[in-house]
């Protein structure tokens, strides 16, 4: 009755409802009174002096010595734009409608920016994944599940195939596990002479199908049917083709000889009539490295990518030089590195050496032999911009030593935007040369962070935790401004906990933050943990959890839990943890396994058991259900439903198409047939983001008082 009674007080002096000056309130966090700023769609143009953004009058040029805007490139109203390799074209996207993650159907149409001419791409009917060829001279794209090619000086369009159908046959477009898992929706590529395409064909009709109920405001609700292949059961049958445009014929790419059940990735090489296809079977533990001559549509291989445990097929990075040789990056040595080979596969040097993990790669200046990448090698919550040689491999940071720094190289890397922020300072954008020395701030967030000091904001704090195998969990802390060492303070934790995922960065939170800000002007503490399975540790720490997805996450997070409730100023009986999705499934988990440990838990979108889940992600981790039953069965809160003792919350939307709401129906049905008591929010028709119009706000305020009144 007590924190229900502040509840209600809370409301009445304006926490929860209206503004009040001096804290962070929910109406604030919603209304965009913290908005910060940024830069969109920055981009260098060829010859490297100069750079565009995306602004509201149009696509702005600006001079990077003296940062003066040049006018207008393109006026109008532009989502997004891509060049021709020339930059005599322009391809601006108008209008999108989103599908899944990365896939949209959009209209774009075409400038001409010598002769002033615009086309529209598929006479203005909606695409998905344009693409110019290399030349500049046609734009490919996809319609109705078919690829076409548009000539941009006739503007005649060419089917290339006619068997696409929804939910059967896609053709240069991922189905959805691939789009989902492998992170692209496009499929194809052109070859450098622009004289082939190479695309994958899906045969989706064996995949299982998942049907989504829709609501809306009709008498009836819809069916909203889609392939999902789910843990062990069928995928979509794929197979790479080579389309010869002077030919108009179609070849279907033999791959009899290698790995070949999935085919992540096509991609485009400086050779004019090269390929590259990334292949694997469906044990994710070895990749093999295609190269295609579009001309004859002979294979080979270049290498192979293996790894004891599996290889992360869906963050390829493989970037061509001049000469086609090529950089490669591998955690083969337990790091995440760059490796250079040659034009045929044979490696030439490892170009990064180290206890730390190139996190991305931006570029290769020709001029200098040298490389630009982000790393970790100042310490594993940071995120550092170097250059490397390609020579001797020695670095030269170019961006301080600690926070989260990213660049935008101009082409000639003469210079760079660097985007940096840490846990006390949001982004700031500053123009850079190639040594790293600063030129001039571009924009920063001080009048964001200014309203936040003056209610009264805290910072995260950095600490290690250790677990029960002596690792040291990397780990951030919010407590109080007026935090008291003698009193007894709540501990609200957060997690995600996915493979190679990382919570705990020295970064500026867009997320959560604000909210967690919010409790803990309520008299909460609240820490995050990354526990083993996570990233920026190297693999074995990350590849720690294979076969056992859950098991030492949560064994870790009950260990954070029972070392900070030791704590004189934590109170141990009065513990909670937070999470969505992946950290919803940890959630779930720490209230059931954990149970002695944590009082109250909120689980979002929760995975509740791997079978549900799909193939390519679940597989990789886990193999199939088949092969390992125990891994999945002896990790899903469903089947510990018996153990929760404490406050739960399970929140899930009912158009989920990533972890279906079937994940929550059955975790609470078990729950029921257990006797056991909690809340659960259905949020109807929202998809996994759990969004749009009032619902995020709602969805805060709900879990807001779900904590004061239980934790």
């Amino acid at each position: 009755m007590k924190r229900i009674l502040t509840y209600i007080a809370l409301v009445s002096l304006g926490v929860l409802g209206s503004v009040d000056a001096q804290t962070i309130t929910l109406d604030k966090i919603y209304s965009g009174h913290y908005r910060g700023k940024g830069i969109a769609g920055i981009n260098s143009l060829k010859s490297g002096e100069y750079y565009l953004t995306i602004e509201r009058g149009g696509i702005a040029r600006y001079d990077y010595k003296t940062a003066r805007k040049q006018g207008y490139l393109v006026e109008g109203n532009f989502q997004s734009y891509e060049f021709s390799e020339d930059e005599n074209k322009i391809m601006l996207l108008k209008e999108s409608e989103g599908i899944y993650r990365h896939s949209f159907l959009g209209k774009f149409e075409i400038h001409d920016l010598k002769t002033g001419k615009t086309l529209l791409l598929n006479e203005g009917k909606f695409v998905q994944e344009p693409r110019f060829s290399p030349d500049g001279t046609k734009v490919a794209f996809i319609a109705d599940n078919n690829l076409f090619y548009q000539d941009l000086s006739s503007g005649n369009i060419t089917q290339i195939t006619q068997d696409g159908k929804k939910n059967h046959i896609l053709n240069g477009l991922a189905d959805w596990v691939y789009e989902e898992e492998f992170g692209h929706a496009r499929l194809y590529d052109w070859n450098k002479a622009s004289t082939a395409l190479v695309f994958v064909r899906s045969d989706e009709s064996k995949v299982p199908e998942m049907n989504m109920q829709i609501y809306g405001k009709d008498l009836y609700p819809k069916d909203f049917r889609f392939k999902y292949p789910k843990a062990g059961e069928e995928n979509s049958t794929v197979s790479a083709h080579l389309y010869d445009l002077a030919s108009a014929s179609i070849k279907k790419i033999d791959l009899s000889g290698f790995k070949n059940y999935y085919i992540p990735n096509v991609l485009s090489t400086m050779a004019g009539e090269e390929i590259i296809l990334i292949t694997s079977q469906r044990v994710q533990n070895a990749s093999d490295v295609l190269k295609v001559n579009t001309r004859t549509g002979e294979v080979r291989k270049l290498f192979t990518e293996s790894d004891e445990k599996w290889v992360d097929t869906d963050q390829a990075t493989m970037e061509f030089l001049p000469d086609n040789s090529f950089l490669w990056l591998s955690e083969r040595d337990g790091r995440n590195h760059l490796y250079w080979y040659s034009s045929e596969g044979k490696l030439k040097k490892q170009i990064t050496k180290g206890d730390y993990d190139v996190t991305r790669y931006y570029g290769y200046d020709p001029k200098t032999q040298e490389v630009f990448v982000q790393t970790n090698q100042t310490g594993s919550i940071h995120k550092v911009l170097s250059k490397v040689s390609l020579k001797n491999g020695k670095s030269l940071l170019l961006s301080k030593s600690e926070g989260t720094h990213s660049a935008n190289f101009s082409k000639n890397f003469h210079y760079f935007i660097e985007t940096a922020s840490n846990a006390k300072t949001p982004h700031t954008f500053t123009l850079k040369d190639r040594s790293g020395k600063v030129l001039r701030e571009i924009e920063n967030n001080q009048p964001m962070l200014e309203k936040l000091n003056a209610d009264n904001w805290v910072a995260k704090e950095f600490l290690t935790i250790p677990n029960e195998v002596g690792d040291q969990m990397n780990a951030w802390i919010m407590k109080p401004k007026d935090f008291d060492p003698n009193k007894k303070y709540p501990l609200f934790m957060f997690q995600y906990s996915g493979p190679g995922s990382q919570q705990v960065t020295n970064s500026w939170d867009s997320g959560n933050a604000l909210w967690f800000n919010h409790l803990v002007q309520q008299g909460y503490i609240v820490a995050c943990v990354d526990g083993r399975g996570t990233g920026g540790k190297g693999s074995k720490y990350k590849k720690s959890t294979y076969m056992q997805l859950g098991k030492y996450e949560t064994e870790d997070q009950i260990a954070a839990a029972k070392y900070l409730g030791s704590q004189s100023y934590i109170d141990k009986e009065r513990i909670g943890i937070f999470g969505w999705s992946y950290g919803g499934y940890m959630a779930s988990l720490a209230l059931t396994k954990g149970a002695d440990v944590f009082k109250a838990g909120i689980a979002v979108a929760p995975v509740t058991n791997w079978r549900f889940y799909d193939t390519v992600y679940t597989e990789r981790f886990m193999r199939t259900p088949q092969e390992n039953p125990e891994g999945y069965d002896k990790n899903s809160p469903i089947h510990f439903a018996h153990l929760m003792k404490g406050n739960f919350l399970l929140v899930h939307g009912t158009a989920d198409d990533n972890v279906h709401y079937q994940n929550a129906a059955q975790f609470a049905e078990a729950l029921i047939q257990n006797k056991k008591q909690f809340d659960f929010m259905t949020y109807p028709d929202k998809n996994h983001g759990i969004g749009g119009g009032n619902t995020r706000p709602q969805l805060y305020e709900m879990m807001t008082r779900f904590l004061l009144e239980k934790l």
